[in-house]
């Protein structure tokens, strides 16, 4: 038998959930690198707790691979003295045989890259795991990353959470290791309720039955399932409607042993407040999953608790108090919000950063990025001009305001929502609330739109003043580095504009917005090559293709989309080499005509000087698309590439570069035109697979 079962517990001071959970997809991966390194390969098991990582490892090798160690030396010319061999080793070859612990006798000369070179070569046998797997356990542990790591009693090392055990079973045998100031105790810890004491384990199986009887599920998978099916009991028990919260989900999974889900109420008057004051404050302070009830919320919650004890009365009463009391306080910051009204007297003391004033000045910047908008989308907005343009300075002079009430200092996350509350509680016009409930949309990658170009022109011009604000002041993303979220804010404005395909040039209108306010010099194309980076993950096609839309110096956001999906459309219903072969011909040709922006129309071609049935025929099928409308991109793309046919038949049997220079330069002008024909839709050129 050459494998074992293997069992590694990092038994651990309670770990914090978002930090681990964030790291978590990476531990399989981290593991398996470090087995890389002692020449091991083994897929691991990772189950966790809040008190422990496991990683489980069944089929484990008893011994590392057998392997061989190369080491290429230098040249034999510089190797040995003169590079004569009889001479010696020169001091370079003695430093090569330093470095591969190797005698002169040992070396060999192979050739490589052409070159003799010296070459040393060992067979290493492979070792039995046990003398290496403590240091592949601390070389894993060190690659964790939670982004925050302690030190605790004298140890240099750190980690998440103070360790306290590093139970090792392999097989039927334990495997010492001192590490982290303790030597690894072949035992376990169990359910607090059930006891504190260490619990010996002395195989694999008894490690799982020790923890199974001692209230501990240690896969996460089964937790989260058994908290799943409490609910659904009771969904059905109760005629509720349990709203399950994925990321709330992960984390209570992530902090439960034994979850077991309680049932709690809370005072129905609780229930003037809006909806999303409630559920925050049940989610945020409390973990617990807020509940509906004929599409209502109902005033009650699940609460998982990490309890074993059979009465739970205890429990849901002690809960029930604490979220008493949280909503005491939400109602309270609620009702002076209402007495205060929606104001925004006081934006001008709240700076907006760095030195870019106030969100007062924020506001007024907004508003003149929102006034161009409007007068640019007119078309889309159903209602007199004056009408929108009073309508939108409203929406923007309060939508910040809700910044100042003390709900939103409490649940900084309800931004803009409370402020479509106060709006709608002093009376303000619906597109105006929900203006501002919007403003700030899409917030992610899977995030709602804005419900209407209404609310999109308030939330484009937020996101549009951000962007240039803070690139005015050299505020730049790099790298991965995006501290102000500003590619979240780009690709907002890029989805918001193709959602309602509404014209958005990245040349012309990012220069006249950019001009609509008094933002500190900057080079426009740093904005535009922003927006167009970001807009190419958008797209999501082949980047060529993409690429061939951008030279064909088309920057309306929807018409690149539109043309880079119909070239893609295209291509993958036809023989896309055979056609890039021909029309990179065209371009290619093109490039040694002179002046190009003065050959970019037919008066330039004389039809008279056509003398071949080919040029002839090729020049009939070109004009008959340049006289053609076309209902489509589509419909205009395959016309363009009809007429692969007529110039493969032109290549073939017709001499571009004639003698005669007027008849050279007509034929040209003619594939120079066909070229510029399909600059409107792409640069051919670009496109490759």
């Amino acid at each position: 038998m050459n494998t074992k079962d293997l069992l590694v517990e990092i038994l651990v001071e309670e770990l914090p959930a978002l930090p681990f959970l964030k790291e978590f997809p990476h531990i399989g991966c981290k593991w398996q690198e470090a087995l890389e390194k002692y020449h091991l390969s083994a897929t691991p098991e990772v189950f966790y707790t809040p008190r422990r990582i496991v990683i489980f490892c069944p089929k484990f090798p008893l011994m590392t691979s057998d392997r061989n160690e190369e080491f290429f030396g230098p040249p034999l010319g510089v190797g040995y003295v003169d590079g004569d061999v009889k001479k010696g080793l020169s001091k370079a070859g003695e430093g090569f045989c330093k470095k591969a612990q190797a005698s002169k006798e040992d070396l060999c000369v192979i050739t490589k890259d052409g070159k003799e070179i010296l070459y040393f070569s060992r067979k290493i046998a492979g070792v039995g795991v046990g003398s290496v797997l403590p240091a592949i356990i601390s070389d894993f542990l060190d690659s964790l990353n939670f982004g925050k790591s302690m030190r605790w009693g004298s140890l240099q090392k750190s980690f998440i959470r103070p360790i306290r055990n590093i139970c090792i079973l392999f097989g039927d045998e334990t495997i010492a290791m001192n590490a982290f100031g303790f030597e690894a105790k072949k035992a376990t810890k169990i359910h607090p309720d059930k006891g504190f004491l260490w619990q010996e384990v002395r195989s694999i199986k008894e490690y799982f039955d020790v923890l199974k009887n001692g209230c501990v599920i240690l896969s996460q998978a089964e937790r989260k399932a058994k908290i799943l099916q409490e609910l659904h009991a009771f969904s059905q028990e109760k005629n509720i409607s349990v709203q399950i919260d994925n990321a709330l989900l992960e984390e209570i999974v992530a902090i439960t042993e034994y979850p077991r889900a309680l049932f709690g109420e809370f005072d129905a008057k609780f229930l003037t407040l809006p909806p999303e004051v409630i559920i925050t404050s049940m989610k945020e302070n409390q973990r617990y999953f807020a509940i509906k009830k004929d599409e209502k919320l109902y005033n009650g919650f699940i609460v998982v608790s990490n309890s074993t004890a059979l009465d739970v009365g205890k429990i849901i009463a002690g809960n029930q108090k604490v979220l008493k009391a949280r909503l005491s306080d939400a109602m309270f910051f609620y009702q002076n919000d209402l007495q205060r009204g929606l104001k925004p007297d006081g934006l001008g003391d709240v700076a907006f950063g760095f030195d870019l004033g106030s969100l007062k000045d924020k506001v007024a910047r907004e508003k003149n990025i929102a006034l161009f908008l409007v007068q640019k989308y007119q078309a889309f907005l159903d209602m007199p001009s004056e009408r929108a343009k009073n309508l939108i300075a409203r929406a923007l002079e309060i939508s910040k305001a809700d910044l100042l009430s003390e709900m939103v200092y409490e649940f900084p996350e309800l931004q803009g929502l409370m402020g479509y509350y106060y709006a709608k509680a002093q009376g303000e016009d619906e597109l105006v609330c929900q203006a501002i409930k919007e403003q700030y949309l899409p917030t992610g990658e899977d995030s709602a739109l804005p419900s209407g170009i209404f609310s999109s022109i308030v939330a484009l011009s937020n996101k549009l003043d951000s962007i240039f604000s803070l690139f005015s002041i050299g505020k730049i993303p790099t790298g991965s580095k995006d501290p102000f979220a500003l590619r979240r804010a780009c690709a907002g404005v890029l989805k918001i504009v193709l959602e309602y395909q509404i014209p958005f040039d990245l040349h012309s209108d990012i220069a006249e917005l950019f001009a609509t306010c008094s933002y500190k010099p900057l080079d426009i194309a740093l904005i535009e090559d922003f927006f167009i980076e970001r807009l190419e993950g958008i797209v999501g096609l082949n980047a060529s293709i993409y690429r061939s839309v951008l030279g064909s110096k088309e920057r309306d956001v929807s018409k690149i989309v539109l043309k880079a999906n119909a070239l893609h459309t295209f291509f993958e219903n036809s023989d896309k080499e055979a056609f890039i072969s021909t029309f990179k011909r065209v371009a290619n040709i093109t490039k040694e005509i002179k002046n190009h922006k003065e050959n970019t129309n037919t008066s330039k071609i004389n039809e008279n000087l056509f003398k071949q049935p080919e040029e002839i025929a090729l020049y009939k099928a070109y004009k008959g698309i340049e006289a053609k409308e076309f209902r489509s991109i589509d419909a205009e793309i395959a016309a363009l590439f009809s007429l692969k046919t007529p110039l493969d038949v032109f290549f073939q049997n017709v001499l571009v570069n004639d003698n005669d220079s007027a008849i050279r330069e007509n034929r040209k002008n003619l594939i120079f035109s066909i070229y510029q024909k399909f600059l409107q839709i792409g640069d051919v050129k670009e496109i490759a697979f």
